[in-house]
């Protein structure tokens, strides 16, 4: 019989601001992603993408009620199910709680695909930023 893989919920932000994208640097420095963090107690996923684009990007602004799209992937033998959302940029903040971690990047929307490794998210972004430059 086949063990079934517990998914841990993950929720994502894709930040914009003036017609460009965020970017942020993986907690290793290796490779370009968007803000995303785990579903904390006592939160739902949008409250917990504002909270990750705060502690990784240093942005505060306002996040759509309904998610962008979604994806999974495989880490250290858990499986994640990650939630996107998109956030309109007010605020991006000099210093933020993980600054000396990450570095954070704003790219024209078709750069900011361009870097991002992971398919199924640069999928997402393409389509997120293109409806945003179509309205």
């Amino acid at each position: 019989m086949a063990r079934r893989t517990k998914r841990h919920p993950q929720a994502a932000v894709i930040a914009m601001r003036r017609g460009r994208v965020c970017l942020i640097t993986s907690s290793s420095g290796k490779r370009w992603l968007v803000p995303k963090g785990n579903l904390m107690r006592g939160c739902d996923l949008r409250e917990t993408a504002v909270r990750e684009a705060w502690e990784e990007a240093g942005l505060v602004g306002r996040v759509r009620r309904h998610p962008l799209g979604r994806y999974e992937f495989e880490k250290l033998g858990c499986r994640y199910e990650v939630v996107v959302f998109c956030m309109t940029v007010e605020t991006a903040k000099r210093d933020w709680p993980e600054k000396g971690r990450r570095t954070r990047r704003w790219l024209r929307p078709e750069r900011a695909v361009q870097r991002i490794a992971y398919r199924p998210l640069r999928e997402i972004v393409a389509e997120a930023t293109a409806s945003r430059q179509a309205a």
